[in-house]
């Protein structure tokens, strides 16, 4: 986490407010001294809403059907360890955020809707957010109504297409890739738009423009995963209609 590594007084300092606000203030703010402080850049403060709504929302879909599964404790573990590769002690600041947010009175929703806000002028951030949220929900092979209700709820806070909790459900929970979703076409597409939205795509979501963003350089690997399935999702679809041609 690059604003970690800048100051943690920036963070408390940072005019974010309602619940990321409160909640990081909770976690780091008594482990603050006064030359901590200074104004932190807009990167840095989305980077820490980022993750600290993150692991907030981790929370509130892993409590959402009433318990804390085993799996979905060893899924947000491994994001920690293997994913995003935190030191101990960011370890340790996102385990915190987990913990709190779990039983804290701020709903998924008040959560999730700032972060919204926030990453306004960035949806594909705001889609990562997402497809990680989904691969939580996942992690037990299940989707339960409550985590369901929850998912869609993002959506439409994010402002994504319907079609993205379908694509995520083929993706997280049957392991097929559908590579029509992924571009957010259909099979009866012509292929000329098809072509049109697998640019867009391969341009929204280029590492090197989500780091431009802002987004946080432990996702690196995640913009490159994606961006990796948008353009084999392409040639997939180039291939079968070169067969029917």
């Amino acid at each position: 986490m690059s604003f970690w590594k800048a100051s943690l007084g920036g963070m408390i300092g940072f005019t974010l407010g309602g619940p990321i606000g409160g909640i990081l203030g909770a976690i780091i703010g008594s482990k603050l001294s006064d030359k901590d402080q200074r104004k932190p850049s807009i990167n840095e403060r989305n980077q820490a809403a980022f993750f600290a709504a993150l692991f907030a929302c981790f929370a509130k879909i892993a409590k959402a059907d009433g318990r804390v599964t085993r799996e979905e404790v060893d899924k947000v573990d491994q994001f920690i360890k293997e994913r995003f590769k935190f030191p101990p002690d960011q370890r340790v600041f996102a385990i915190d955020i987990f913990n709190h947010a779990k039983d804290d009175q701020n709903s998924f929703k008040d959560y999730a809707s700032q972060l919204a806000s926030l990453l306004s002028s960035n949806p594909s951030a705001l889609m990562m957010f997402y497809e990680l949220l989904f691969e939580l929900s996942m992690a037990d092979g299940y989707l339960d109504p409550s985590e369901e209700k929850l998912l869609t709820q993002a959506l439409n806070l994010f402002n994504l297409d319907s079609s993205v909790f379908e694509a995520c459900k083929k993706k997280f929970g049957a392991n097929i890739t559908d590579a029509y979703a992924i571009l957010g076409v259909n099979e009866d597409t012509p292929f000329k738009d098809i072509k049109i939205a697998y640019q867009r795509k391969r341009k929204e979501f280029h590492p090197d423009t989500l780091l431009s963003k802002g987004l946080p350089d432990e996702l690196l690997e995640k913009a490159k995963e994606k961006f990796i399935e948008i353009q084999t999702a392409f040639e997939e679809i180039e291939k079968q209609k070169d067969k029917l041609n």
